[in-house]
């Protein structure tokens, strides 16, 4: 493997693999580095992602990883453990030291780690993320359509999420915690018939008997992919059990941003109490100029489709900081 590309792509998910197609195809030398670990691994399906409705995520990257290296991109397993800088201009050069001990060397960089999500340490919950246990119902709330559905509050986002999942199911149960409700918002979703329960959650289980998600049906659709999970049995602190076919929960998302860390880069609290994240233009670039931050290391509302396309954004424009660089280098040269 060489040690010096035009642009090395941290992360080999949606993002980081549309950053790496395109660059590719404008003949730019492309290390892609992974550490196979999408944030999406717990799904077994992926959804509004035009084209690719009910894939398998994992079968996206595999038929990704085959369309990069139609134009010479490389990848790579593993992680970056730094990245350091030195020069400035057209010469500036970025070096990625990796978790092997290996260094390589690129004039841009494009960071698409993604997050790690973060879940309330309740007993029962993590283990069923992904299946029974979901955030996004753009990605999971067809499948769980009217449903026995409950909301997991543990944070401003989870209120919000409250009135969001209303939309799929009338029999919603929102878990308050230690969350002060406002009276407005309480008021709003009791007007929808939202059950409120007060009361910290200590355990997520598997309820007496099989339960299967779904009240309605719609066995004739070939895209449900209904999941076919227990029940879930959700005790709270004063031993009040509730049975429902599935919970969202809001994680507290943790950006991959870690190799980043040593160039001091400009960060941005994200509303709701999400965490500090890489500050980024509309293209991707952070405030180096030479390097790009796409799709959930920089925000964690992005799905798969979105993703792709902060990517290839990303990797036209880092395409252009090279050119600009180059024409700069050739100006500088002539007499």
């Amino acid at each position: 493997m060489q040690s010096t590309y035009d642009v090395v792509v941290l992360g080999g998910g949606p993002a980081g693999l549309s950053a790496a197609l395109t660059l590719g195809r404008a003949r730019r030398r492309v290390l892609v580095v992974d550490g196979g670990e999408p944030r999406n691994r717990f799904a077994s399906h992926m959804h509004t992602v035009l084209g690719h409705e009910g894939t398998d995520p994992a079968q996206l990257l595999v038929t990704g990883r085959a369309e990069v290296a139609r134009y010479g991109v490389e990848v790579r397993t593993g992680r970056a453990d730094a990245i350091t800088e030195s020069g400035a201009g057209p010469e500036l050069e970025l070096r990625v030291t990796l978790d092997g001990g290996d260094t390589v060397r690129a004039r841009a960089l494009v960071l698409a780690t993604g997050l790690a999500d973060r879940l309330p340490e309740i007993p029962g919950l993590a283990e069923r993320w992904g299946s029974s246990v979901l955030h996004c119902p753009y990605c999971h709330g067809w499948e769980v359509r009217d449903s026995r559905l409950a909301v997991l509050v543990n944070g401003p986002v989870g209120l919000h999420q409250a009135q969001l999942i209303r939309q799929w199911s009338d029999r919603l149960t929102v878990f308050t915690g230690t969350v002060e409700v406002p009276a407005e918002v309480a008021q709003r979703l009791a007007a929808r018939g939202v059950v409120l329960v007060p009361g910290r959650v200590v355990e997520v289980a598997d309820a007496d008997g099989s339960g299967h998600a779904g009240g309605s049906g719609h066995a004739s659709d070939p895209l449900a992919h209904r999941p076919q999970a227990r029940a879930l049995a959700v005790r709270t602190e004063d031993g009040t059990v509730t049975v429902v076919d599935a919970i969202f929960t809001a994680s507290a998302p943790q950006p991959n941003d870690g190799p980043l860390a040593g160039l001091d880069l400009d960060r941005v609290d994200l509303p709701m109490g999400q965490g500090s994240f890489l500050a980024v233009d509309a293209t991707g670039r952070t405030s180096h100029e030479r390097i790009w931050a796409v799709g959930n290391v920089t925000n964690p509302s992005l799905g798969v489709a979105a993703s792709m396309g902060a990517g290839t954004i990303a990797g036209g424009m880092a395409n252009m900081a090279l050119i600009s660089a180059e024409f700069d280098a050739a100006v500088s040269l002539v007499p």
